[in-house]
């Protein structure tokens, strides 16, 4: 049976390829014990920000997993960054008639592939296909996707795997899935997302994700946008928001419920079992040729930005994207071959977002790992028993979950008796000394003292065997940015955070930290066969992040003006974020374009290291907002720590453990929001205040002094719109929702005496 794309002998031919400059534009210039159990609290299913507007050029940086690195990778790392003063290239050219260029706005276009000359970057390209049957054929035996039914847990190995998928995808043909039209997938994490992911590729299709928190007409977005033929729901929930604009979708041929008995039936509406029946008996020679036509360099994927002042995108990923970034992304890490170690994840954040396909199907899937599924009630406490079940050896986890935990510990912590705080609090001076040595060392094993080892002992194991992390030598965090005080947090556990950065437009990840590569607050350096450039720094070396590399998309479907905004000339993608590399080719995310602040002084202000220390000094703020573009001075809106309705994620009055236990040291007796908020609570009025005198005190200039603030009503959150899917906050958003507060700071004849407008000491 003939399965590949193109023989090894043509694939050069067959592919559109760059080779790799050989001079000026990409030359470099420098080298490169207590469970946390209910995490619920603003991730429950990360929700989808893709109803909302998106300004002119945005895209969503994602930033995803992170590991250990080859030397092979390490020494391939030098030469990657550089620093490039000038004006932004023009947009692409539209290359001839017949040749592909780097980026095409058309489904079913190729693209030239970025390639190198040497290491990773020259590696051969592969379609989705070759890599599978290449893992096939290594880990065939071995557990590839694990879930509990019950009690029961069930299990399929990588030939049962692959096996399914050809099935699912003969059943897609059946449906009478076209070539270049999508296959919706609406749903939490299952076995079941995955085939429905693969099969749609094997088939000629595109798989696309959608987030389960989309209102119908998002999805109806979305579904029309990708030409969907078929849709897959998760259930009678899900259902129901394609039932009610399944009017408005001209492609959509059959839908598939993959949880659950139907509760109706109707024509083309399939139960999973069903679904799976129509492929049985159909010939393999169909879908066979349709994987013999498959190049690398042709769409297989589609991951729908979020955003605040435009439709979403669809990001066109190739399925050179897509293999290659999971070679770069396992060598970089060093992620080990199941034949030495099978490696295990723990499946629970939305798989509609580029971070959780690139760790749970793509990489897993290189090295041979095991996917374990989480339970649809993940984030409303069930994780923890996941992970301790599974005990994972890499973990990925967005902020919240890490501050989640961190909430939990501490809340668990002040609990304690006397000796016991007494000890916990000894251990995590040592664990952090130490490993603030370590890293400065760049990760070298030195003699680990005698009281780390003690230490370790009586604490650290303890703690990573209640969060079932036991086994974990790679926590990743990534997809928004994180807190100094968690990671420190975390760090002083012996449980280090490693950072990572990135986009949909990258495939996912372009720089991750790794053991002998890590440093507090920075996202690491780039992927071997990766480069970065920082355009036209500022006098502090601050430049809009810029990637190359065989990771960087295809383009917007159907989109080639939003295509042109984000790539340059030259091909390179222009992230919007600004950052800078320190000496050691760190890179550190310093801001995002979009969101610095101009004041009305000209003055440029990045906002969230400003929320960050107000959140540090003040660890009863929730969120907090900055304000002041174009403004005579700075203002903030702040939210408080307070519960989540278990299952609709809305903010709830009460407090959380943590904000009580806080308030109490204070002296007060406030155990809501609503007896805080309004200035109803002097003594937390007060307390506020001096946080941020203490913020303003550090501030670099008068122009940086955050002026008037004001306690909101409720927290931020995903439902009620004013964060996005990985819980990045949605400015425009917020301040919309709260232009009247804004503008009562900017009133002349507001006064600094009032609770809510105080003025810091000159």
């Amino acid at each position: 049976m003939q399965l590949t794309a193109c023989e090894p002998g043509t694939m050069s031919e067959a592919v559109g390829m760059e080779p790799q400059r050989a001079s000026g534009f990409l030359e470099s210039s420098c080298g490169a014990g207590s469970s946390a159990a209910s995490l619920d609290d603003g991730i429950a299913d990360t929700a989808n920000e893709s109803s909302g507007e998106e300004s002119a050029g945005e895209r969503e940086e994602e930033n995803i997993n992170r590991s250990t690195m080859t030397t092979e990778a390490v020494a391939e790392q030098t030469a990657n960054t550089q620093t490039v003063k000038a004006e932004r290239p023009n947009s692409l050219s539209v290359p001839a008639a017949g040749e592909p260029g780097l980026w095409t706005s058309q489904g079913d276009a190729q693209v030239k592939l970025r390639m190198g000359d040497s290491g990773l970057a020259a590696e051969t390209p592969l379609t989705i296909n070759q890599m599978f049957t290449s893992s096939v054929e290594r880990f065939g035996e071995y557990t590839a996707l694990s879930w509990k039914e019950g009690e029961q847990q069930k299990t399929l190995n990588y030939k049962e795997y692959y096996q399914t998928c050809r099935s699912a995808a003969k059943s897609f043909l059946k449906l009478g899935l076209e070539k270049y039209h999508g296959v919706g997938i609406l749903g939490f994490n299952s076995a079941e997302w995955f085939i429905a992911d693969i099969a749609a590729i094997l088939a000629g299709g595109f798989a696309v994700g959608i987030y389960t928190t989309n209102s119908p007409e998002a999805c109806q977005y979305v579904a029309d946008n990708c030409k969907a033929n078929i849709i897959v729901v998760e259930n009678h929930k899900q259902l129901q928001k394609i039932l009610q604009v399944e009017d408005k979708l001209p492609h959509l041929k059959a839908i598939i419920q993959y949880k659950d008995a139907l509760k109706e039936k109707r024509p083309n509406l399939y139960s999973w079992a069903e679904f799976m029946e129509l492929g049985q008996d159909e010939p393999d020679a169909p879908l066979d040729a349709i994987i013999s036509s498959q190049k690398p360099n042709q769409c297989c994927t589609l991951i729908y930005t979020s955003g605040t002042t435009g439709q979403p995108k669809g990001v066109m990923l190739s399925h050179d994207n897509v293999t290659w970034t999971a070679l770069a992304t396992c060598s970089h890490v060093r992620l080990r071959d199941a034949t030495h170690t099978q490696e295990s994840v723990v499946s629970y954040l939305p798989l509609s977002h580029v971070a959780a396909q690139m760790v749970d199907i793509w990489c897993t899937m290189k090295v041979g790992g095991a996917t374990y599924f989480a339970q649809p009630d993940a984030l409303k406490g069930s994780l923890v028993n996941t992970l301790k079940e599974v005990r994972p050896t890499a973990f990925m986890g967005v902020p919240r979950v890490w501050e989640k935990m961190q909430e939990k510990m501490k809340s668990v912590g002040a609990k304690s008796s006397t000796v016991q705080r007494k000890v916990a609090a000894w251990a995590k001076d040592v664990g952090l000394q130490t490993n603030l040595t370590k890293m400065n060392q760049n990760g070298a094993a030195g003699h680990a003292p005698l009281s780390y080892k003690l230490a370790k002992k009586l604490v650290f194991k303890k703690v990573r065997k209640a969060l079932g992390l036991d086994r974990c030598s790679k926590c990743y965090t990534g997809a928004a940015p994180i807190t100094k005080d968690t990671l420190e947090f975390f760090l002083s556990l012996d449980i280090p955070l490693y950072e990572l950065y990135g986009m949909s437009e990258s495939t996912g990840p372009h720089t991750i930290s790794i053991p002998e590569a890590f440093k507090l607050t920075s996202c690491g350096k780039e992927m071997p066969g990766c480069k970065t450039k920082l355009h036209n720094p500022d006098e502090e070396g601050n430049g809009e992040i810029c990637f190359w590399g065989r990771h960087v998309f295809m383009g917007y479907l159907n989109m080639p003006d939003k295509t042109e905004e984000a790539l340059d000339a030259e091909g390179w993608l222009h992230s919007g974020d600004l950052g800078k590399h320190d000496q050691k080719g760190f890179l550190f995310i310093t801001g995002r374009i979009k969101e610095l602040i101009i004041t009305a002084g000209g003055e440029n202000i990045p906002p969230v290291p400003i929320e960050d220390a107000v959140k540090e000094a003040v660890p009863l703020i929730s969120n907090a907002m900055l304000i002041g573009d174009k403004r005579k001075f700075l203002s903030m809106l702040l939210t408080i720590k307070c519960q989540l309705n278990a299952e609709t994620g809305e903010p709830e009055d009460e407090l959380t453990p943590e904000a009580l236990e806080i308030c109490k040291k204070l002296g007060s007796s406030a155990t809501r929001v609503s007896e805080i908020a309004g200035g109803r609570d002097r003594v937390i009025h007060t307390a506020i205040q001096e946080g941020i005198n203490r913020v303003n005190e550090k501030s670099n200039s008068n122009a940086q002094r955050i002026q008037k603030w004001v306690i909101l009503d409720q927290d931020f959150s995903v439902t009620g719109g004013e964060l996005g899917p990985t819980m990045k906050l949605k400015r425009p958003v917020v301040a919309k929702m709260y232009k009247e507060q804004i503008e009562n700071f900017y009133k002349e004849l507001a006064t600094p005496t009032t609770p809510d407008n105080p003025l810091p000491p000159k």
